[in-house]
């Protein structure tokens, strides 16, 4: 019980000073306040509609940047390295998702670079009108999709939209594209977690099987054999070995 008084005293303390302040100074707080007023220029409409597409842009940014770019990918095969070296949650989620957006920014600056310089830029500048600028904006990330893509997705999306065949890939719809693109991410993740996962698994059936033809079979062969799945992946280089294998595979 006087521990607790004690804590307590302090804070009624503080509590005291904060009021006493508060009553010698009249604290002016801002007003914040959302109205609509009459518009006459369909000009400011236009405006107007711009900032609220902007606004939802910024909204669904995180979904674009996981659909778009080369994180779903990335993010996949961390994933499928953990659970191959049973490390539980080290590298954590927080690790492992900022490895991957710091990656996928490296990856896709030639993109950004080319966003900016041929559409941001001169859209600023008012060189160029608001469409002219989202058209030269779609087209890198429209050429990188399509590049990463395999055309049996392509193909079978364009089969199942039931829409006029194209005759070329300035035709494919970017409606079309972007499911296309996200299947081949996860197939390639999945192909390149399938080669990880291979030599940690001959490791755990080395020492399963040393254990069984020792009869320690209440040991559990993950405990003995994380050391040696550790002592593999760093005497290899593994993250230079991983992160430069899945860079490459965009190139």
């Amino acid at each position: 019980m006087k521990k607790i008084i004690i804590i307590l005293i302090p804070i009624v303390l503080f509590l005291a000073v904060i009021t006493q302040v508060a009553q010698a100074q009249s604290i002016s707080i801002p007003q914040i306040s959302i109205g609509g007023n009459e518009i006459d220029e369909p000009e400011e409409v236009a405006t107007t509609l711009k900032i609220v597409f902007i606004l939802t842009i910024l909204t669904v940014a995180p979904s674009i940047l996981v659909m778009m770019t080369s994180f779903t990918r990335i993010m996949i095969v961390f994933s499928f390295l953990r659970q191959a070296m049973h490390t539980q949650q080290s590298p954590s989620n927080q690790i492992l998702a900022g490895m991957a957006l710091f990656l996928t920014f490296y990856i896709m600056s030639p993109v950004w670079n080319d966003i900016n310089d041929n559409a941001l830029k001169p859209y600023l500048a008012e060189e160029i009108s608001y469409d002219i600028a989202f058209e030269k904006a779609k087209s890198p990330i429209r050429d990188f999709m399509l590049k990463q893509t395999r055309e049996k997705d392509l193909a079978l999306l364009i089969t199942l939209s039931k829409g006029k065949r194209p005759n070329s890939s300035e035709e494919i719809p970017f409606t079309t594209i972007l499911p296309a693109f996200m299947i081949s991410e996860v197939t390639t993740a999945f192909s390149i977690g399938f080669i990880l996962f291979l030599p940690f698994l001959i490791i755990d059936m080395v020492i399963a099987c040393v254990l069984l033809s020792m009869g320690m079979m209440m040991l559990p062969p993950i405990m003995v054999s994380l050391p040696f799945k550790l002592l593999l992946f760093v005497l290899v280089d593994g993250w230079n070995l991983l992160i430069g294998s899945v860079v490459k595979s965009f190139h």
